[in-house]
């Protein structure tokens, strides 16, 4: 551009040379083009520096953002506003690039920016809906999920039953209706509006269940239904309905150890363990930090990145805490035993998130935890015959679950009927 404000007809020929040149162009050079002839043909050029300006912000070749990455994120956004408002495609334009600006300012820590721009791409996916008779609102996933980590659990409930509203007509969806209704059980739940929740996981056994038996789905995840409903069930005293709900378990872990899955699947049933596992209760006592808490019932990839940063990073002072709670639990059992059962289980259940999120050799990783965690119930099941076995019985479910994710389905089920022998629900 020149000194009076326009654009300099060289700059208009060197940045068409970049976009028509044969050889391969840096995506820097390409957001350099895309700058000049936005100034130049608005509608043609802004919606394609908006998605140059986001590619340019996460260099793939590496898997590393660009330094600059929010600023970048940040005109990606400015660009797709610019665009006329008559263009068909600015909303989408927009959507993506607020889509990718708020994980920046998430991972800045600017999380009220971050909530905000949430809320906008939600406005764009009603306008959307609303124009094309589509129930389903784009962006409500994000927006509940935002709500959920700054404690905001009724918001994310009305949230998730308006999405849960509209795609459940729709039937499974190879299975993305399941991951739908984990966020919206787990936020029902932390609203306190149990009786929903239990209803939202009867529809997700049932589901899960019917999905098993016609071969679209893997068993393990309906066994992990029904664990988790159990483990609801429990939390609230229903404990006569957990217990019925248990034998399904047992039955269906029994088929699996006999004959294994029917099917073979892509390994996806490992992370549907890997969110009911901190749905367990286990992580209720034990923020992560200060600051916000993941949101229950969605995989760690949706969460904002600064959380997901303090849930992991938390690993490190719980293990600190469990090894100098060790010896005092064991010179002291009443005092400190109990404690440190529970603080293993919740260094167990984020290792597990963080190890499944990571590799598929999760098992590997965190196995020894498990079993570390069943030896000190056991400890305590001795010490304190009276709420001890009921420790040792969910420890061992716990157990079992992660054995059933990592393939290893008989030992998941000797792991299974010790706990129920314990909890007095044998055969």
């Amino acid at each position: 551009m020149n000194h009076s404000g326009k654009v300099d007809q060289d700059d208009i020929v060197r940045a068409r040379n970049v976009l028509l040149a044969s050889g391969r162009r840096t995506p820097l050079e390409e957001v350099d083009a895309y700058r000049v002839l936005s100034q130049v043909s608005p509608t043609a050029y802004l919606p394609l520096l908006a998605r140059a300006l986001q590619r340019l912000s996460y260099d793939t070749s590496v898997g590393k953002w660009h330094p600059s990455s929010l600023a970048l994120c940040e005109e990606a956004v400015a660009a797709a506003r610019s665009i006329d408002p008559a263009e068909t495609a600015r909303a989408d334009v927009l959507y993506r690039a607020l889509d990718s600006c708020q994980r920046q300012l998430y991972m800045a820590d600017r999380r009220a920016e971050g909530l905000a721009m949430r809320a906008e791409m939600l406005a764009i996916g009603r306008a959307q809906a609303e124009a094309t008779g589509n129930s389903e609102v784009q962006g409500l996933k994000d927006w509940a999920a935002g709500l959920s980590e700054e404690g905001r659990y009724a918001e994310a409930a009305d949230a998730m039953t308006e999405l849960v509203t509209a795609i459940l007509p729709h039937g499974p969806r190879s299975g993305a209706l399941a991951w739908s209704l984990l966020e919206w059980i787990a936020a029902l739940h932390d609203a306190g509006r149990s009786g929903e929740a239990f209803a939202a996981f009867e529809t997700l056994v049932g589901m899960e269940a019917a999905e098993a038996a016609n071969d679209n789905g893997p068993m393990a995840c309906h066994l992990y239904s029904l664990i988790g409903y159990a483990r609801m069930l429990d939390t609230h005293g229903r404990g006569e309905q957990a217990a019925h709900v248990r034998q399904d378990a047992l039955a269906l872990l029994t088929e699996l150890a006999d004959t294994g899955e029917r099917n073979s699947w892509s390994g996806y049933q490992a992370s549907f363990w890997a969110v009911l596992l901190p749905m367990s209760g286990a992580d209720s006592a034990r923020p992560a930090s200060d600051g916000p808490r993941p949101p229950s019932g969605a995989v760690a990839t949706r969460w904002s990145p600064d959380t997901q940063q303090r849930y992991f990073d938390s690993r490190h002072a719980l293990r600190e805490e469990v090894d100098a709670l060790a010896p005092r639990a064991t010179e002291d059992p009443d005092r400190h035993l109990a404690e440190l059962v529970r603080l293993h289980r919740v260094l167990t259940v984020r290792s597990a998130v963080y190890w499944e999120h990571r590799t598929h050799l999760f098992a590997e990783r965190v196995g020894s935890l498990f079993d570390d965690g069943v030896c000190l119930a056991r400890r305590l099941s001795q010490h304190d015959p009276v709420e001890g076995p009921r420790t040792l019985a969910r420890t061992l479910i716990d157990r079992s679950t992660f054995h059933t994710a990592a393939g290893d389905f008989r030992p998941a089920l000797d792991d299974f009927r010790q706990a129920l022998s314990y909890l007095g629900e044998a055969n």
